[in-house]
This record gives C-alpha cells, structure tokens and sequence, in this order.
C-alpha cells in the first residue's frame, strides 16, 4: 500500500512538473532555428547569419518580398544621416517599409487610426555582439503588438494582423539566410 501511494505521488508530482517545460504563455515558437517572439515587445528581432553581408540581406528583401506581393515604397538610410551630421552611426541603421494590402487592408477597414502603423517597418542594423564585434539583425515592429492600441479591434483585424506578422517573419528568416 505505501509503494503505491508514493507511484501515484511520483506521477502527481511529474504531471504538475510538465507545465513549466512548455513554452512560456507570453511567447509565441516560431521554429526554423528562428527566435521565439516575446508577445509583451513590439520588437521581434533576429541576427543575420554569419556570411551574409549587408548587400546579400539587402538583394534577398527585395527579391523574396516581391515574391511574396510586398511592396518597399520607402527606405531610410538613418545611419547615413547621421553621418551628414557628424555623428558615427556604429554600423549599419535604416529602416525599410513593406506594404501587402491584400493581407492588411482588413485592418485599415475596421480601424482606419491603425494607419499610423502602416506601412510595416524592417529595420536593419548592426550592434555589438558578447565578443564585442558588430553583428547584423533585422528588427520587426510587430503589428499584433500595434494592433494592442487600438480599443476592442475586430476578430477580422486581429487575424490579418497575425496573418501580416507571420508573413514578415518568414520574410525576415529567409532574408537573414541570404535566400532568394
């Protein structure tokens, strides 16, 4: 009798255990050998592989974005005007906007104030890695946290909101690979 009440406290205490091995209910796992995304930051960030240079990151944007009916209509080369201004930049900074509006228009249907947000944002940047050597990262500004903003918005622009993340973040795990 005692062996088998200890059994049934050894599974209770496993089974209470097994929770904490699960990802943690603020973070969202992407897989791919990607970051998992943190649900409380706006940020989404992801370091460019080694061996991929700030061209190949640069030529594989464009190409995998048009592939997937983004477009780029504006860039903004902050680090080079922080050059004009005297002002060392420490590597690469700039931003890059991407607009698909065959997967955000719902959004700005419901919720038109959403346009502050639009069009989604990629930057580009590089800072000092644990060794102390500049490391190239592309950062999403992440429309579901966006969406948080805004007071009760829709199921339909919670799902292209998610539907525009996922999206960016394919774009980002195959751009910091260098794929085309």
């Amino acid at each position: 009798m005692r062996l088998s009440i200890l059994k049934v406290l050894c599974c209770l205490g496993l089974i209470m255990s097994l929770p904490a091995c699960a990802a943690p209910a603020h973070m969202r796992v992407i897989g791919h050998g990607m970051p998992d995304v943190d649900l409380d930051n706006a940020i989404y960030e992801v370091p460019v592989k080694a061996g991929v240079t700030y061209q190949d990151l640069i030529d594989s944007l464009k190409s995998i974005s048009e592939g997937m009916n983004f477009v780029n209509p504006a860039n903004f080369p902050i680090g080079e005007h922080m050059k004009l201004r005297g002002q060392d930049p420490q590597g690469v900074k700039e931003v890059r906007t991407f607009c698909n509006l065959s997967m955000g228009t719902e959004i700005i249907l419901d919720h038109p104030e959403f346009l502050v947000f639009a069009p989604c944002r990629l930057a580009i940047y590089e800072k000092p890695d644990a060794s102390g050597k500049r490391q190239l990262y592309l950062g999403l500004d992440r429309p579901t946290h966006d969406l948080k903003n805004i007071k009760q918005p829709t199921a339909r622009a919670q799902a292209s909101a998610q539907q525009l993340e996922d999206a960016l973040i394919e774009l980002m795990e195959k751009a910091r690979r260098g794929d085309f």
